[in-house]
């Protein structure tokens, strides 16, 4: 695929594929996206209620997301068991661009994209890390999840990962009181997530977005 490095507007890169002309992250600010929208509306909403919290993350992407609740795993002292599915892994040119900025200059990012599909890494005592290279599709979870990061491209590139039967997956893949967090506040993305059991809370989104999703499994 073809990946050129943008810059967003606060000062952190994302990238831009091509082949779905879609940016991995918001243009209006990547690292304000994923802490809005993933760090405080999921991990730090859960992280209230349970001091160890397994997440599924739909789309690894450039691995910001990952990063930033290793981070937080750390600093809260919370323990957080990482699964993440990507079925484009970047290529180490890709890599490279972004390890030049701070956001990414981490000293356990190589590690995340380089690891094996299937295999687990443990970084410190809080965050256990396990990736699969496949399609959603094929995935077929070990476990329930307390959480989701549901960060793939938006449904005008990719419309079938945002279907009835992909959020019926999502929605049988969390333990009860679970629940799914996405950039993405179009109103057909709610019904569908509603026609499968969720309930949903629009929440306010993050810059340049007016609102953001919380989808919950009572």
């Amino acid at each position: 695929m073809d990946i050129d490095l943008v810059i967003t507007n606060d000062g952190s890169p994302t990238l831009y594929v091509e082949r779905f002309d879609e940016h991995y992250h918001s243009i209006h600010g990547s690292m304000q996206e994923s802490l809005h929208v993933f760090i405080q509306a999921g991990l730090d909403y859960k992280a209230k209620q349970q001091p160890s919290i397994r997440i599924f993350e739909m789309g690894l992407g450039t691995g910001l997301n990952a990063l930033l609740t290793l981070n937080y795993a750390q600093q809260h002292n919370v323990f957080v068991d990482y699964h993440a599915i990507e079925l484009y892994p970047l290529t180490l040119e890709s890599i490279n661009k972004l390890v030049q900025f701070p956001n990414f200059n981490h000293p356990n990012f190589l590690e995340l994209h380089q690891i094996k599909s299937n295999k687990m890494l443990n970084i410190g005592e809080n965050f256990r890390f396990t990736k699969y290279l496949q399609d959603i599709n094929d995935y077929k979870p070990s476990q329930l999840f307390d959480l989701i990061y549901y960060d793939a491209f938006a449904p005008s590139a990719q419309d079938e990962l945002w279907t009835v039967e992909m959020f019926q997956k999502m929605y049988d893949m969390l333990d009860d009181g679970g629940c799914l967090v996405t950039y993405c506040a179009k109103g057909i993305v709610k019904r569908t997530l509603k026609s499968v059991g969720f309930n949903i809370e629009s929440l306010p989104g993050p810059i340049g977005k007016r609102e953001m999703t919380r989808a919950i499994k009572l």
